[in-house]
């Protein structure tokens, strides 16, 4: 997974490699540091 450190607080949806089930993700930045990441499972 490769995340995009210009945006600083941003939220998306990406399909699992894996299973391709949809997972929303929420990565954190400050000055382009990683600071907080969480991955939810959406269950369909």
């Amino acid at each position: 997974m490769l995340l995009d450190a210009s945006v600083t607080n941003q939220t998306y949806v990406e399909d699992c490699e894996v299973c391709c089930n949809p997972i929303q993700v929420t990565p954190n930045f400050k000055s382009e540091v990683l600071i907080g990441f969480e991955a939810i499972n959406i269950e369909q």
